[in-house]
């Protein structure tokens, strides 16, 4: 079924409205009147409606159910990813959206090929695959992607959540599966993958000063592309979210 991110603005009386490049992505998909959609207010609520009017303006529909977006998970993880170059963001922020992830985040690490004067500019472009990826996947939440600064920043949000997970893959570590079989009931976790290049040995060693677990992904090397997605993965697993 069709599905649309609304602003609680353009729901009222048990009707819905939708304007702009909504009404044109239902001009584009030929939905007529009698045809049901799912419009979701972007906080993990679904309102289940059938089209009454729709033309190139404006699209109306009648609220037949109000539920909780099923495909919401229990647990907000926070995704924050060393820059890597090119098109691999666009891969980490569909794929973590798909998996799960309610944040995607971007640091400048040590070892980044990546060095972008202003990342900030593509932060537009990075919210609308975010959004897309939403709205295939079935959620509930349109996932913030956003731009944590140095290795600095990304600790400090990191630390500030229930679990904090440090993928390194060198040097003592802990095992992945065993954090998250000890850590099943978290209701925020921060995961920080690293660049092409990897993290530098001090980065690690800040981590662990910081209380993150240094925690290993097993014997295969990940991509980095790879990593956070496979990551989100474990994590809902072991939470229950994906069962």
């Amino acid at each position: 079924m069709p599905r649309f991110f609304i602003a609680g603005t353009n729901l009222a009386g048990g009707m819905a409205v939708l304007r702009g490049r909504d009404a044109e992505h239902v001009r584009v998909l030929r939905l007529r009147p009698g045809e049901d959609v799912i419009l979701c207010d972007g906080q993990g609520t679904d309102y289940k409606c059938r089209l009454v009017y729709a033309d190139k303006e404006q699209v109306e529909a009648e609220v037949i159910e109000v539920v909780p977006c099923p495909a919401e998970p229990s647990v907000a993880v926070t995704v924050l990813c060393g820059l890597p170059k090119g098109d691999k963001t666009d891969y980490i922020i569909q794929k973590c959206v798909e998996a799960g992830a309610s944040e995607i985040l971007f640091f400048q690490s040590d070892r980044c090929v990546a060095r972008p004067d202003k990342p900030e500019k593509k932060l537009e472009r990075w919210q609308r695959i975010a959004e897309e990826a939403a709205k295939q996947s079935g959620r509930g939440i349109i996932p913030r992607v956003g731009w944590a600064g140095d290795f600095a920043g990304a600790l400090d949000v990191a630390v500030k959540k229930d679990l904090g997970l440090f993928l390194y893959e060198t040097g003592e570590r802990e095992a992945l599966n065993a954090v998250l079989e000890a850590n099943k009931t978290v209701q925020s976790a921060a995961l920080i993958t690293g660049p092409e290049g990897g993290f530098a040995e001090f980065e690690a060693k800040l981590a662990r000063i910081a209380g993150l677990h240094i925690c290993s992904m097993g014997e295969r090397i990940l991509r980095c592309e790879t990593a956070p997605v496979v990551a989100v993965t474990a994590l809902m697993y072991a939470t229950g979210n994906l069962s």
